[in-house]
């Protein structure tokens, strides 16, 4: 029951992406794309920060780094649900006139992370810190996602297929590796 609930909400968040990902292509303003993402829930990442710092009471670190492709806007937001199972922050780095270049960060209670069925694991990397992160193409649709977690939090960093001859495992290694605390 709790696993269908967090697969309908990821391909809620999937189906989103994508129609968001087809409207930018359509020549948007930066106003129009700004406020086709606030109209979502997503808002300034500092202010969705300190809102899910004080929804969680307790802190949460994020990645220094970012991938290296261009971005020219970055969101956040808190996801506030039905009860706590389905709360979570989100990051998302986009290009307006590049739709490939799409980068998610999402930071749920390791309690409520996302399960992981073996089958989705293509490989697994040891962090710096000693823990473990598991690195799949086949969990969402057009992107894949390296998973770990870190104080208490179960992070995804998401990149899009497209773009992944530039962001490589490696690379989202590096960024999972680059969070301090």
């Amino acid at each position: 029951m709790v696993i269908i609930k967090i697969l309908k909400i990821i391909v809620l968040f999937i189906v989103l992406t994508f129609s968001i990902s087809s409207g930018a292509e359509a020549n948007y303003t930066s106003e129009e794309f700004q406020q086709s993402l606030f109209d979502i829930g997503f808002k300034e990442v500092n202010a969705a920060l300190q809102e899910s710092k004080d929804h969680f009471k307790k802190d949460i670190a994020l990645p220094v780094q970012i991938p290296p492709i261009e971005f020219t806007h970055s969101f956040g937001r808190l996801s506030d649900l039905d009860g706590d199972i389905n709360d979570g922050f989100e990051i998302e780095y986009r290009h307006i006139n590049k739709p490939k270049n799409h980068y998610m960060i999402m930071v749920k209670p390791v309690k409520y992370g996302l399960p992981i069925r073996k089958e989705h694991i293509e490989q697994t990397f040891k962090l710096k810190d000693g823990s473990k992160a598991i690195y799949s193409t086949n969990i969402a649709r057009g992107f894949n996602l390296l998973v770990f977690e870190k104080n208490g939090w179960q992070y995804i960093l998401n990149i899009n297929k497209s773009v992944s001859d530039q962001v490589q495992p490696e690379i989202l290694l590096e960024i999972a590796n680059s969070i301090r605390q």
